[in-house]
């Protein structure tokens, strides 16, 4: 399909411009204008780009692009390479952030709420007028079993601190580095708060505040959305689509 067709088409199904967001969502780095072969992974990396030229991809969809407005770096090194591989080989680039954190159907917090086995979904994790995750019900788990369930379906490292109540009723998801907003759910009453990582202060705070905490990794948290997105992609537009892990710890 053509690149200009597919970016409008991206650009309405996630809903980009309902997003104030720390980057430009979209087509970071246009490529050849005919896509075949699309690449999908969570971070822009050169590792991931030399996997998509290998594969002959003709567009690399990610979560975390390249370009954001707290990092503004001059053009060498690691991010020189990253952008050579990407304009020698007339590669595009698209980068969806918070569209694929908070999309209802596809998105990273909507399919690990749908994993748990979550049931009264609603928007949670509200950021800049936007809710990016998503709070539900359990039928009162005990605290382990929803432990395990985690571990068994997004990350079997995933660092828990277990203060809680020992039946867990309602959950609150947000991926990636949302450790500040425990606080929200905290308000909410949740006995559960999912998300990729915890800063130093987060062990007390939730001690202190009776509630579970789980840092299942930024990356593995938002590996969701943009496997699903290409699916999507895949199944819609009939191209050929893969995802490309590549792993990190955090």
């Amino acid at each position: 399909m053509k690149r200009d067709a597919l970016t409008v088409y991206l650009n309405e199904y996630l809903k980009v411009s309902d997003f104030s967001d720390a980057c430009p969502n979209g087509l970071q780095v246009e490529g050849r204008s005919e896509i075949r072969k699309v690449i999908t992974g969570v971070s822009a990396c050169v590792e991931l780009f030399e996997r998509a030229v290998e594969k002959k991809a003709d567009a690399v969809i990610v979560h975390h692009g390249l370009i954001w407005d707290f990092a503004r770096p001059v053009y060498k090194g690691g991010y020189k390479k990253r952008v050579k591989i990407l304009l020698e080989n007339d590669i595009n680039l698209y980068g969806y952030h918070l569209p694929l954190d908070a999309h209802e159907e596809i998105g990273n917090n909507a399919l690990m709420a749908k994993l748990l086995g979550l049931t009264e979904i609603e928007p949670f994790g509200e950021y800049k007028g936007m809710f990016i995750g998503f709070k539900g019900k359990l039928k009162a788990q005990n605290s382990e079993q929803v432990f395990d369930s985690i571990k068994a379906g997004i990350n079997p490292d995933t660092l828990f601190y277990p203060f809680g109540p020992a039946k867990i009723n309602a959950v609150g998801i947000i991926s990636g580095g949302a450790r500040n907003d425990v606080g929200q759910a905290v308000i909410n009453g949740l006995d559960l708060f999912l998300t990729g990582e915890a800063g130093e202060h987060t062990l007390h705070y939730v001690k202190e505040e009776g509630i579970h905490y789980a840092a299942a990794g930024h990356h593995a948290t938002e590996r969701f959305g943009v496997r699903a997105l290409g699916e999507h992609i895949k199944d819609k537009f009939n191209i050929d689509v893969e995802f490309i892990d590549i792993p990190n710890p955090v």
